[in-house]
């Protein structure tokens, strides 16, 4: 059944007060409970806005009933006050299963809207998983959820729209991926004409990792659907971007970044922060660690071991072997043929003058000088942010408490991808990056307006806020293991 995004309903948190039932209960469209918990009400089809003809009789559900279906078995979610069933759907799900799971029991209004483009399309879809819609006497959200906060975020993100802060420029992203075009083919070109020596080589490493960087950056702003107004372009671009341009597997890279963009900072729900037992971070990790005795590593000198660990090996082992690894168990054939196309590539235009081995070290040369820049753009907007485990809050609150921004300027913002808004990004990740700078005052007035902490930083700060985080994690590891 589709529904109108923007439709207020009567249900809302206005309506708690004294009189309010108790949420166990279920409701007939009388008001009067019912036996068994469930009741029915005669609702009308909705197709372009318009009523049609009744189309069938839905239940009606108490938020306690809704939040017990929260198991990868049985998954309701809510999307403006319409509950469904996507237990069946979640392996289907384009974005991976474990976006759907990570909101089952909740209200996922927000970010339903959030990270879908073309919302006519996916409302097809959800059309055979409705299986009813929250009673009237319920709150359009969980009751511990402001419904003011809520109700400006969604005004501030109408208010975008008809901005059109959600509409690329195609001449930015075109010279974007110039630039990594001129970049690549110019390394080439150095190496025809000056030969392979190491000067030449190094030199040649460094046009290529800024065009790796660069190319990361692209196929992010395309997994988010953000460039194209087709989803299928955004999706044929990444493959470019991400497989043929960097050698890793698209559908790898965004069932892992969804999870992050949905819950992040939520154990264990957001996988960027989970670092296995290389690294303890946030406060509820490392005493958990220090509680069990569990010193698989020197942790109290974790922030240390970052520079010679973290930095330089996150791209050319961990997120390779990673992407590998999925690739091939999960028998992505399509990324397979991308990623293929990558080293094919390399072998053609560098092999002539490295060789197999030869080109194959350069792959990870650039790669191993890539890392250090992607690892501080990425981790220095959350890891020294609030982590916890699920706490089931409103879409402005949880990205803003886990996330930070780093300070303006022409070369932060092409240093970052425009990362460096990251707020801005997690709350609106459908939206271009050129136009970040222009929402940012909004997004801060609203937190202001809620009382909600806008963290904004020089880069240099937050870079070494990483490390400081790492040390103040340590610091609670070893108060819990050393306790006596």
């Amino acid at each position: 059944m589709t529904t109108k995004l923007e439709d207020k309903h009567a249900g809302n948190g206005d309506l708690v007060g004294e009189g309010q039932p108790y949420l166990g209960e279920k409701y007939q469209a009388n008001g009067k409970p019912v036996v068994n918990g469930r009741g029915e009400i005669s609702v009308k089809q909705e197709a372009n806005g318009k009523c049609g003809v009744p189309r069938k009789s839905l239940n009606m559900y108490s938020w306690q009933e809704i939040q017990k279906h929260n198991q990868k078995s049985d998954q309701w979610l809510v999307i403006n006050r319409k509950v469904y069933d996507v237990t069946g759907w979640a392996n289907k799900h384009p974005g991976g299963s474990r976006v759907l799971n990570h909101y089952a029991g909740e209200d996922a209004t927000d970010v339903f809207r959030a990270m879908h483009l073309d919302l006519d399309i996916v409302k097809l879809y959800l059309k055979p998983l409705l299986i009813g819609e929250l009673a009237p006497e319920e709150p359009s959200q969980e009751r511990n959820k402001s419904s003011q906060l809520v109700e400006d975020f969604r005004e501030l993100r109408r208010t975008l729209e008809a901005m059109n802060m959600f509409k690329a420029n195609p001449t930015f992203f075109f010279l974007h991926f110039v630039q990594v075009l001129i970049l690549e083919t110019l390394a080439w070109l150095i190496v025809w004409h000056f030969g392979s020596g190491w000067p030449v080589t190094i030199f040649i490493s460094c046009l290529l990792t800024i065009s790796q960087c660069q190319s990361s950056y692209l196929q992010h702003d395309l997994g988010h659907l953000s460039i194209f107004t087709k989803s299928k372009w955004n999706h044929l671009m990444q493959k470019l971007m991400m497989s043929h341009c960097k050698g890793l597997s698209t559908c790898w890279w965004n069932h892992r970044h969804f999870q992050h963009h949905v819950k992040t900072n939520i154990h264990p729900k957001d996988p960027d922060i989970d670092m296995g037992a290389l690294f303890l971070l946030g406060e509820l990790q490392p005493v958990k660690f220090g509680k069990m005795k569990i010193k698989y590593i020197d942790y109290e000198k974790q922030h240390l071991y970052f520079y010679m660990v973290g930095l330089p090996l996150l791209m050319p082992v961990y997120f390779n072997l990673e992407s590998m690894k999925v690739m091939c168990l999960q028998r992505y054939w399509e990324d397979i043929a991308w990623v293929s196309s990558f080293y094919i590539r390399h072998f053609i235009t560098f092999g002539p003058f490295y060789g197999i081995f030869g080109t194959i070290l350069l792959i990870y040369l650039v790669k191993f000088l890539e890392s250090p820049w992607i690892t501080y753009v990425t981790q220095m907007s959350h890891i020294p942010m609030r982590m916890s485990k699920e706490e089931n809050r409103d879409w402005l609150s949880a990205q803003v408490l886990t996330t930070c921004n780093a300070e303006q300027s022409i070369f932060n913002d092409w240093f970052t991808g425009h990362l460096n808004f990251q707020i801005e990004h997690h709350l609106f990740p459908t939206m271009p990056r050129h136009n970040y700078h222009k929402v940012a005052p909004l997004v801060r007035s609203l937190c202001a307006k809620h009382g909600l902490q806008y963290v904004n930083k020089p880069m240099l700060e937050a870079f070494g806020d990483i490390v400081r985080a790492l040390k103040k994690s340590a610091a609670l590891w070893m108060d819990a293991y050393y306790e006596t």
